[in-house]
């Protein structure tokens, strides 16, 4: 990772030209992991990480004292923030966007650990150009199940001739997205994830369920369709999660899923070596009907 350089401030360093105060605070205590290091991880990978996240309302979890302190969701501009961090208006709404590399230092200078996106972007809001499944297992779920749902929907998916990519969340679920163009409204975009997750469950009603109540998702997978609503979001690939061992979300390729979970587990200071997601941006693809 690219060191920082020294600023004038005796606890402070400049990262990507922002100022980071405290640079050597702990931020994941359990793993070692400093603000500096989150900063500079946000510059190394950010030729990967930006592209999933720019230009899109962003959704962070703030932690101002570290994983282990108080952590709040923040979706909206507040007092102090820097302009490397965009306001974008939205009705009577302002959302919270970045573009650049300084823009992500700025927020780790913020407290800012994790980085949720829209599924739309800043200049086209009402039209998502990417489809999300999230494979949430209730405890006690093996991680084959999680796998094993992640490939199922991939199937119905090639079967309509839509690409798929699936990335680990940093957790215990699994993100399986479809780029798709910007054409449909938010509206139709989650029925068309509610109706392949229903086929799912109509499949194997014992192991998958699309109901979001806690108690419906005793033994099985919680397939969230929810994720494609207007202003919800997704964590990003290659973001950071305030979670021990600071894991980060790992885009993986189809043939790395295994039925191990910690062979595709990374963490912030071992990150992953390229991009399992290169032709992401590429795709022209359109849902069905």
């Amino acid at each position: 990772m690219p060191k920082a350089k020294s600023a004038h401030k005796e606890d402070a360093a400049e990262i990507a030209g922002v100022t980071v105060t405290h640079p050597d605070r702990l931020l994941w205590p359990s793993a070692g992991v400093t603000k500096r290091a989150l900063a500079d991880y946000c510059v190394a990978v950010a030729d990967r990480l930006l592209p999933q996240i720019a230009n899109r309302p962003l959704t962070l979890l703030r932690c101002p004292s570290g994983s282990e302190g108080e952590c709040f969701v923040q979706k909206h501009p507040w007092p102090g923030l820097s302009k490397a961090v965009r306001r974008l208006r939205d009705g009577d709404d302002e959302w919270l966007v970045v573009d650049d590399a300084a823009g992500l230092v700025a927020l780790v200078q913020m407290g800012v650990l994790e980085f949720h996106p829209w599924g739309a972007k800043a200049d086209d809001l009402e039209h998502p150009d990417r489809v999300v499944f999230d494979f949430d297992p209730d405890e006690g779920v093996p991680w084959a199940r999680v796998v094993e749902g992640a490939r199922a929907v991939r199937a119905v998916l090639d079967g309509m001739g839509l690409r798929s990519f699936v990335k680990s969340t940093g957790g215990k679920g699994l993100h399986v997205v479809v780029p798709i163009e910007p054409r449909a409204g938010w509206e139709q975009v989650k029925a068309f994830a509610h109706e392949v997750a229903e086929r799912l469950e109509a499949d194997a009603p014992d192991r998958y369920t699309t109901n979001p109540l806690k108690e419906a998702r005793h033994g099985r997978v919680f397939l969230d369709h929810l994720r494609n609503s207007r202003a919800a979001t997704a964590v990003a690939a290659f973001s950071p999660r305030a979670r021990p061992g600071a894991p980060i979300a790992v885009p993986l390729n189809w043939e790395d899923l295994g039925d191990d979970p910690a062979a595709i587990r990374r963490v912030l200071n071992d990150p992953p070596a390229g991009n399992p997601w290169p032709d992401f941006s590429k795709l022209h693809q359109r849902l069905p009907g």
